[in-house]
């Protein structure tokens, strides 16, 4: 029979993600960069070594017993990087309202660059367009969606949230961005009579944060509810 495989957790590997990442107190300073853990060179670093790690318990003696354990742990480390991506936020100020978008959305925080404008465009939230990484993409006033309207985006606007869903990439501008925050689902708290009706069509429950509450939108819903309003 062979000999008990070591755990995973006495290799040498700094799991950052859980102590100061956004499964832990989000103190890490490198989350205003990368916006999730799993854009990290840190993280992904020490994933490689855990895969390493089981594949060379896999092919100790042939052990049945030590490749079930390894695989067991590589699939504990999988769901709680699922668990991960499925319960935090991207919080974020529109005017005077707190909103929040899944991290599984959000591909990058840009600063600001000039839009071009649409000729014939009579759609009050399309902006125009916005160089991203050398693709033109459609920039979108959430101002004018969920809250009050206003003539100029570029006035208030400070930073660009770059989203992308169902393989669509849409940009908006918001005013500032407080960072990546996690969320347990069931403590989400419903959206109260008291928010515009905007924004509540497109908010499926409040977090509470250092901001107050915050309002977690439906992402799924924003962009069918935009893609309906181009047509």
């Amino acid at each position: 029979m062979p000999e008990a495989m070591p755990v995973l957790h006495d290799i040498d590997i700094d799991d950052c993600w859980n102590t100061i990442g956004v499964r832990g107190d989000g103190s890490c300073g490198e989350l205003s960069k990368h916006l999730r853990c799993l854009n990290c060179p840190t993280y992904a670093s020490a994933a490689l070594r855990m895969l390493d790690r089981v594949d060379a318990y896999a092919q100790e003696d042939g052990g049945w017993g030590a490749s079930s354990e390894a695989e067991a742990q590589a699939n504990e480390f999988d769901v709680q990087h699922h668990h991960e991506l499925n319960n935090s936020a991207l919080v974020f100020r529109i005017g005077g309202e707190w909103l929040a978008l899944s991290t599984l959305v959000v591909v990058e925080v840009a600063e600001l660059r000039p839009v071009h404008s649409l000729p014939h465009q009579r759609n009050a939230a399309i902006l125009g367009l916005i160089n991203v990484r050398g693709a033109l993409q459609i920039c979108i006033s959430l101002r004018r969606v969920l809250t009050e309207p206003t003539e100029d985006d570029s006035l208030l606007a400070r930073r660009l949230l770059v989203v992308a869903h169902e393989g669509q990439t849409l940009v908006f501008p918001v005013d500032e961005v407080a960072g990546v925050q996690r969320f347990a689902e069931r403590r989400l708290e419903p959206v109260p009579t008291t928010v515009a009706h905007a924004s509540a069509t497109y908010t499926r429950g409040m977090l509470n944060s250092p901001q107050g509450k915050v309002g977690l939108l439906d992402h799924g819903l924003l962009f069918y509810g935009l893609n309906r309003s181009f047509t």
